[in-house]
């Protein structure tokens, strides 16, 4: 293995993971685990600097996942893969 191919793998995993992760972070309704953390920390003027901070994140994560997937797709054209 390459080590452009398994940075591309670790990060993939680790961006993957992590959306998934903050995600589920994400409240819908200010029933979510961030709003409860948030509520209980700063009150009601922390819920959406917590929330503003949960998107950057997401966002940052989801680039880096897509960017990841772009990667290996020029490290492992298809039909490239040999077993």
């Amino acid at each position: 293995m390459s080590p452009l191919l398994i940075i591309c793998l670790i990060l993939l995993f680790v961006s993957g993971a992590g959306l998934i992760v903050f995600i589920l972070l994400h409240s819908g309704k200010g029933t979510g685990v961030s709003d409860m953390i948030s509520s209980s920390f700063y009150g009601n003027q922390g819920t959406s600097i917590v929330e503003k901070n949960l998107d950057r994140i997401t966002i940052v994560l989801a680039i880096v996942f897509f960017l990841t997937l772009v990667a290996l797709m020029f490290v492992y054209p298809q039909g490239t893969i040999g077993y």
